[in-house]
C-alpha cells in the first residue's frame, strides 16, 4: 500500500524552522499548479505573485521575495500532505514536484565508490549475475578508496596511465577523475514525479536500483538558492551494456522523482550544510526484503559549486534555471534473491529517501508502462496559467 504521507514522515527534522517551498496542484473555477511555500500556519499559494517556480528562483533574492509575499492560504500542512499520492482527491490541494519550468540536470560518477560500480557495470556488460567477479578482478587493480583523487589533477592523470597500462581505463574514470564532469538531462520539463506518487522502472530491465541524490535549485545566472531530495532511477543493465544507452536507462516515464520541498538557503541553511548533508535510503518489498544505504555529501570528489560551473558557463545557458542532482555514493550490492545477483527493484517497492534538513522523499516503485502517462507539458502549463490570469502580470 502507498504510504500516507505526514508532516511527521515528510519535513525536516525542525519542522518548518527554514523556508520550504515547492509547487501544488490548486482546485477552483480553472485548477493548476502553483508555487506554495509552508508556513506555521498553512501552506500559502504564491501564484498572484509568481505564476512558475522558476520565475519566483529568477528573482534577485527569492528568499526575501517568499518572505515579503502574503501569499493566499489553501490548507494546512497536514491536509495537504494526507492528500498527496496516488489517490489524491482533485478537489482538494495535492503536493506536486517542486519544479516547473527548471531543466531537470544531472551530474554522475562523482563518489568514487559509485564510481568504481559503474566500471564494474561495464566490465560486466549489464550482466547483474558476472557483477561479483568482475567486482573483485576491478578492486585488485583499482581498490576501493579514489576519495583522495582530485580530477583533472597530476595524479589523477597519472593513474590514469597506469590503468590505461593495465588494460582497466573505461569511460566512467574519465568522468569520475578526468577534468570534465559528466553532465547529462535526466529528463524533460516537467516530468519529474513528486514525494508519494508512483516511479518507474522499465519492465525490460533487470538489474537497477534508486540513486538517493541532493538536488541543487539553480538559476539562469548560476546561484545556487537552495536544495532537495532527488531519486535518478537506474537501469544498471542497460547502461552496462552501453554508456549510449544512458537516455534509455534514465529517461523513462516517472523514472524522476524530486522533493518534498526545496529549502532556500537561509541563516538555518546554506551550501556549506548541504556539503554535509548524509542521505539515506531505505527500500521496503512487498516480500519482506528490506536494503539501507546512505550516501554522505562529505564523500563527493567534485565539489556541488564546479558541477554547476561546468553546467552552465559560457558554453551553455538555462534562461529558466535548473534542477542539478549531484550523484550518490550509494550503489546497491546485497542480494536479493539469488547469490551474486545483486539488489533489483521489483514493483510494489516503497523506497524512502531522506536527509534531516530536507526531510523525507517518498515513492512507491511500478513499471514505467503501468504509471500514469506524462500528458501535462510545457504547453499545457502555459494555457492553464493564460487561463487562470497569470501571465498578464
Amino acid at each position: 500500500m502507498p504510504l500516507t504521507l505526514t508532516p511527521e514522515n515528510t519535513l525536516p527534522a525542525d519542522g518548518l524552522v527554514g523556508t520550504l517551498i515547492g509547487r501544488a496542484w490548486i482546485p477552483g473555477n480553472i485548477a493548476g499548479p502553483s508555487p506554495i511555500v509552508l508556513r506555521a500556519d498553512g501552506v500559502f499559494d504564491l501564484s498572484a505573485s509568481f505564476a512558475t517556480l522558476s520565475e519566483l528562483l529568477e528573482q534577485d533574492n527569492p528568499l526575501e521575495a517568499v518572505r515579503s509575499t502574503p501569499g493566499v492560504l489553501v490548507a494546512s500542512v497536514e491536509a495537504l500532505l494526507a492528500n498527496t499520492g496516488a489517490n489524491s482527491d482533485v478537489e482538494k490541494p495535492y503536493l506536486l514536484a517542486p519544479l516547473d519550468l527548471q531543466v531537470i540536470k544531472a551530474a554522475g560518477v562523482t563518489f568514487a565508490a559509485s564510481m568504481i560500480e559503474r566500471v564494474i557495470e561495464e566490465q560486466a556488460g549489464g550482466n547483474a549475475a558476472k557483477a561479483e567477479q568482475v567486482r573483485a578482478t576491478v578492486r585488485s587493480v583499482i581498490g576501493d578508496n579514489l576519495r583522495a583523487v582530485k580530477p583533472g589533477s597530476e595524479q589523477a592523470m597519472a593513474l590514469k596511465a597506469l590503468l590505461i597500462e593495465q588494460g582497466m581505463w573505461s569511460q566512467y574514470l574519465e568522468v569520475g577523475i578526468g577534468p570534465d564532469a559528466e553532465v547529462f538531462t535526466k529528463a524533460p520539463v516537467l516530468s519529474s514525479m513528486g514525494s508519494g506518487n508512483l516511479i518507474g522502472v522499465h519492465p525490460g530491465s533487470q538489474w537497477n536500483n534508486p540513486e538517493p541524490e541532493i538536488v541543487l535549485a539553480v538559476d539562469s545566472r548560476g546561484r545556487i538558492h537552495g536544495a532537495t531530495l532527488g531519486n535518478d532511477v537506474n537501469l544498471r543493465d542497460f547502461e552496462g551494456r552501453s554508456a549510449l544507452l544512458l537516455s534509455k536507462a534514465k529517461d523513462n516515464n516517472a523514472s524522476c522523482a524530486i522533493g518534498p520541498f526545496i529549502r532556500l538557503f537561509d541563516q538555518s541553511f546554506n551550501l556549506d550544510a548541504v556539503r554535509q548533508c548524509v542521505v539515506d535510503l531505505k527500500v521496503q518489498g512487498e516480500d519482506g526484503f528490506v536494503l539501507a544505504g546512505t550516501s554522505s555529501m562529505d564523500q563527493i570528489s567534485r565539489d556541488p559549486e564546479d558541477i554547476v560551473g561546468q553546467t552552465l558557463n559560457s558554453n551553455h545557458q538555462y534562461p529558466d534555471g535548473f534542477m542539478l542532482f549531484l550523484g550518490t555514493l550509494f550503489a546497491p550490492t546485497e542480494d536479493r534473491d539469488n547469490a551474486g545477483a545483486g539488489f533489483t527493484h521489483k514493483p510494489g517497492d516503497q523506497v524512502s529517501i531522506s536527509s534531516p534538513l530536507l526531510g523525507t522523499l517518498h515513492n512507491q516503485v511500478t513499471g514505467s508502462d503501468k504509471a500514469a502517462p506524462w500528458t501535462f507539458g510545457v504547453s499545457a502549463l502555459m494555457r492553464n496559467l493564460s487561463d487562470r490570469g497569470l501571465l498578464s502580470r
